[in-house]
């Protein structure tokens, strides 16, 4: 079995973001990068399957411009075979829509068996492109799994759907599934895994390579703010009792949570 694990590179978590002149999006200069850490659980899932001899081969497919090599090379140190990385700036400010549509175009072309990606990029956290490229592919999907077990050509998928209820969704396979952060526990690059890396094979293709034409996307990004900033802390001084009564006053008057 050949598994395609979906990489995006985003900005660190830790990163400071600023908002760009035109309000369209962030600066990227300067911007600390990293995969997408809901889809570091999804290329485990897929490393954990080819440990297991239950897949013989694990591709990263992913689609970005400066730098995503470097992604997709973190993603082969880790013990993915191959990679394959879409660079191409007509799709730079694409819509999920488009984004699938390469995608879906890209897991067709290598031929796997089971395309597995975090269940949301923490970017634009739209959580879209797995389910759309299930239904551009005519696959069955479990989005957002916790658990997930191969039987020859069957998956098992285990999903928390919340209130402490889980949902067991059983299927064949070629399918699209996309992971939580409960389904493992991310293994790290070792030396041995880096420098072998550097050996491995990442093929450059575009949306043009895969017959996917780019056209103008259906959703716009625009009007991008930061949050308000946080007021500053208030201390209340005093006797104990006047105190509590006047933080109760605040609660209901200013917070209004009470």
């Amino acid at each position: 079995m050949k598994i395609g694990v979906l990489l995006k590179q985003v900005p660190a978590t830790d990163t400071r973001i600023k908002i760009n002149a035109g309000g369209t999006g962030i600066e990227t200069g300067g911007v600390k990068l990293e995969i997408n850490p809901y889809d570091e659980h999804a290329l485990e899932e897929a490393l954990k399957l080819k440990d297991a001899k239950k897949a013989n081969q694990v591709v990263v497919i992913s689609i970005g411009g400066a730098g995503n090599d470097q992604r997709i090379r973190d993603g082969l140190a880790r013990g993915a075979d191959t990679g394959l990385w879409i660079d191409d700036p007509a799709l730079e400010g694409a819509d999920s829509l488009t984004i699938a549509k390469v995608l879906a175009a890209a897991a067709k072309a290598e031929g796997v068996d089971m395309l597995i990606a975090g269940k949301q990029a923490v970017d634009n956290d739209n959580a879209q492109v797995p389910a759309m490229v299930a239904e551009l592919l005519g696959w069955p999907q479990a989005l957002v799994i916790s658990e997930l077990s191969i039987d020859g050509g069957a998956f098992q998928a285990t999903r928390d759907i919340g209130g402490g209820l889980r949902q067991v969704v059983k299927g064949a396979l070629p399918a699209v599934l996309s992971a939580d952060k409960a389904l493992n526990t991310p293994r790290y690059a070792s030396l041995p895994g880096i420098m072998k890396a550097r050996r491995k094979p990442i093929a450059k293709k575009t949306a043009g390579d895969f017959g996917v034409a780019v056209g103008e996307p259906m959703v716009v990004d625009a009007n991008w703010t930061l949050p308000p900033e946080r007021p500053a802390g208030r201390i209340l001084q005093g006797e104990p009792a006047e105190v509590v009564a006047e933080l109760v006053n605040l609660l209901r008057t200013e917070a209004k949570v009470l």
